[in-house]
């Protein structure tokens, strides 16, 4: 067996097919963002506007959230210690968790160090607390979610995505005294497509189902207060797990579960994702439980954040560009080809200073690879024309078909 030949082959597909990722290394300014440092292999560096980032209302360089983690490290140290049972709970860690089960409408929260691991923990776990449990997971899921009904060891269904038609045949077709879940996300962020939550609950009740949502590119973005779309749509009652992050929106770090009190204890008992993790550093639950404390009351950066994904993609639009649009933050724009989706940007990056990463196979089926775009409320007016201005050179100087897809 020659271990480093067999890698080699493992590379060179994902050269061969246009699918070989890179990292791009960045240096954010805080107070500055979206503009960054770009700093190439070769120890130059180049000034780029960030149009990919995850951080959706630029709360990572928030006043309020950079003073809570100053005063929490400064109070505190750097790390947890321990795991949370091994004395890893602190006070930030019970008031951030406080927070969201309040966000939620939740009896309680738990926290994970990503939402990844929430996901993965509580879906696989489940099974253990309800013998015999069937979970229907939309076929569009995060691959978090995947990995944790695949891993739980019980029966799992996938239906066709979003489709509620197909999700009732598959229950109707199982043992009506099962217990059974349902699993699905509010926003699909590769389409930016919304799950239909309201038929989902209606159909849980009829069979007596749990339900499980990931709300992690909704949280912060959607409802009054933040608490995402299925507040917005005031169905959060009828949702018995909220998975949600503090990663995106919230300009931080984590994941976690909101649910009854009475779940949240059976996961934290049983889930080795949580038993086994150290916790979250005290500075990161402080800065978070900033973050969620100061998007319930201030709607300012939701709404603004609402309006520039649309101008975005009213002017796309309007230059006839293939772009997704479900009405979603989330602005796709559809290339077709790994190799061209690559191409495209690195002369963004290497010509205009925009950094936009591609998505290739598997985040999305083939033939449908991408520039994602993830518009925020600190990209002005400037940063909006000198995008717009780059797409539509680079779309005609690389013949690319311009006909809009739908919706």
């Amino acid at each position: 067996m020659t271990y480093t030949a067999r890698l080699d082959q493992a590379l060179n597909r994902l050269h061969e097919e246009g699918r070989y990722r890179t990292f791009i290394d960045i240096e954010r300014k805080q107070g500055h963002f979206p503009h960054a440092t770009w700093r190439r292999a070769d120890g130059s560096e180049s000034p780029i506007t960030v149009w990919c980032g995850n951080d959706y209302l630029g709360m990572g360089q928030h006043p309020s959230v950079m003073t809570a983690m100053h005063e929490a490290i400064d109070a505190t140290g750097a790390g947890s210690g321990g795991t949370r049972n091994i004395s890893g709970t602190t006070l930030y860690h019970k008031r951030l968790e406080a927070e969201l089960a309040d966000l939620h409408g939740k009896e309680a929260a738990l926290l994970f160090t990503s939402a990844y691991i929430a996901n993965d923990a509580t879906l696989s776990t489940l099974p253990k607390l309800f013998p015999g449990l069937i979970i229907y997971s939309d076929t569009l899921n995060h691959a978090s979610m995947i990995e944790g009904v695949r891993r739980n060891g019980g029966a799992k269904r996938i239906f066709r995505h979003n489709d509620v038609a197909h999700l009732r045949e598959l229950i109707e077709a199982d043992d009506p005294a099962a217990p059974k879940l349902i699993a699905f996300e509010s926003i699909y962020s590769m389409d930016g497509d919304f799950g239909p939550i309201e038929a989902i609950c209606d159909l849980a009740d009829e069979f007596d189902a749990l339900t499980y949502i990931d709300e992690v590119h909704a949280v912060g973005m959607y409802g009054p207060r933040g608490a995402g779309v299925a507040e917005r749509d005031r169905l959060m009652h009828r949702l018995d797990i909220i998975n949600g992050t503090l990663a995106k929106a919230y300009g931080v770090m984590g994941g976690y579960i909101a649910a009854s009190a009475k779940m949240c204890d059976a996961i934290r008992s049983y889930a080795p994702g949580f038993i086994f993790t150290t916790s979250l550093p005290p500075a990161v639950a402080a800065g978070a439980a900033a973050s969620v404390a100061h998007l319930k009351r201030d709607t300012t950066l939701r709404d603004l954040h609402q309006e520039r994904a649309s101008i975005l993609k009213t002017r796309l639009k309007a230059m006839g560009l293939p772009i997704i649009d479900h009405g979603s933050h989330i602005v796709p724009v559809i290339v077709g080809d790994p190799v061209h989706t690559k191409r495209l940007s690195d002369m963004l990056l290497e010509g205009y200073g925009i950094y936009v990463q591609p998505i290739n196979f598997p985040t999305v089926p083939r033939g449908t690879e991408r520039l994602r775009f993830t518009p925020a409320p600190v990209h002005g007016p400037g940063e909006m024309d000198r995008l717009v201005r780059a797409m539509d050179e680079l779309w005609s100087h690389c013949a690319l078909n311009r006909a809009e897809l739908s919706a």
